[in-house]
């Protein structure tokens, strides 16, 4: 079994390789990622090639091999199997599941993560809209954009919502900001760096700065 260390760092490094995919992750940003100095990430880095899980090269970066990523996808599928069976089974808010899980992710058992995963009817995403590698670690991406990126006056349904940020959150439950529901940008401002969204669900408007708004993820509509 991998250790804790190896675990978050393969996670981290499966998430920093989303923000660009087929790109090297340059090891001052994965540094920064993990909360630690250059040197100690480039002294893992080196041991993870070594057992076979990343590919680095040198002044230029790092990306995970094949063995590596199906860790990674492994680890995140105990990771939000764990925050979804927190929250509908336990009824944890959805705020407070994120540093729970991360404790838990390296210490449950893949027996005990089928049965999660059957006794919740193998969901497909987590609390916040994150979608759960399945058992065979295929994950299934949909083709989403930021709330920055909406046109004004269309109408998006949220997908995701960025889930590591505990207030944020619960500003986004207050105001009716979570997965699935439909939502239309009013209007944007560019000098003051906030847009301005309706929830359907909602009477009142929302106001949302540039960076709230970049941890909501939307796709289009469905259909009603």
């Amino acid at each position: 079994m991998p250790s804790s260390t190896v675990e978050d760092y393969i996670k981290r490094l499966y998430h920093e390789e989303q923000r660009a995919p087929g790109t090297l992750v340059p090891m001052g940003r994965l540094a920064e990622a993990m909360n630690v100095v250059p040197g100690t990430v480039t002294t893992m880095i080196k041991a993870l090639a070594d057992s076979g899980l990343v590919y680095y090269e040198p002044r230029a970066g790092v990306r995970l091999t094949d063995g590596g990523r199906k860790l990674a996808l492994h680890v995140l599928r105990r990771h939000r199997l764990v925050e979804l069976f927190l929250v509908q089974t336990l009824g944890f808010n959805w705020s407070e599941v994120h540093d729970e899980a991360e404790r838990l992710e390296h210490t449950i058992s893949d027996k005990v993560l089928d049965k999660i995963d059957a006794f919740l009817g193998f969901p497909k995403a987590d609390p916040h809209g994150s979608p759960i590698p399945c058992a065979k670690g295929i994950i299934a991406h949909e083709p989403t954009q930021t709330l920055t990126s909406c046109v004004v006056g269309e109408r998006y349904r949220i997908a995701r919502v960025l889930d590591n940020d505990a207030q944020f959150l619960q500003f986004a439950e207050r105001n009716g900001l979570v997965p699935e529901a439909h939502i239309t940008v009013i209007s944007k401002d560019d000098y003051a760096d906030a847009l301005v969204v309706s929830c359907h669900s909602r009477n009142a408007p929302c106001t949302l700065g540039s960076s709230a708004a970049a941890r909501i993820f939307v796709a289009p509509a469905l259909l009603q």
